[in-house]
């Protein structure tokens, strides 16, 4: 292995093929599930970040589409069955150990299922936007929460999101 810079980025290449390893960010997908006015957090079983809490969330497998992978995090970490109704916004996660990740978020609406924790998470609950639980595992979380803060305030426009 060999260092080289491209444009401007400094990367591991082979010495016999050229390969060029690429460090690029994971894509990891989320939801958003509300109910009268609080949001549902998943407090985490396992590092990094263990017994935090977060938007229930996690990496893309190979191939999959993010909405399938908010779905599926959605069932694997709250037992619940969601559909999404819009996207929330996208974030850029800089302080998981593991990686970079880019957190795509979606607003979900329960269609059923019983609420109980599973995969990593080892609590539920749903809280008051303005009584979150600490702590919040990982800053793309928080910056998710403050920005959904902001659009529950009086006199400011909502975007699409299931009540």
């Amino acid at each position: 292995m060999r260092r080289i810079e491209e444009h401007g980025v400094r990367r591991s290449a082979c010495s016999l093929c050229g390969f060029i390893a690429y460090r690029n960010p994971v894509p990891a997908c989320g939801v958003l599930i509300r109910r009268r006015g609080t949001i549902l957090l998943a407090r985490r079983g396992h590092e990094p970040k263990k017994n935090a809490w977060g938007i229930p969330a996690g990496f893309m497998e190979y191939g999959e589409h993010p909405e399938k992978t908010a779905v599926r995090e959605a069932r694997e970490e709250t037992g619940l069955r969601v559909k999404l109704t819009g996207l929330f916004g996208v974030y850029a996660g800089r302080d998981d150990p593991r990686t970079r990740a880019v957190l795509i978020l979606f607003h979900a609406r329960v269609l059923g299922g019983r609420l109980q924790a599973g995969d990593d998470a080892i609590e539920l609950g749903y809280f008051p936007l303005d009584r979150l639980p600490r702590p919040i595992a990982f800053r793309s979380h928080r910056e998710a929460l403050r920005d959904l803060r902001r659009m529950n305030r009086p006199g400011t426009i909502r975007r699409n999101e299931s009540r």
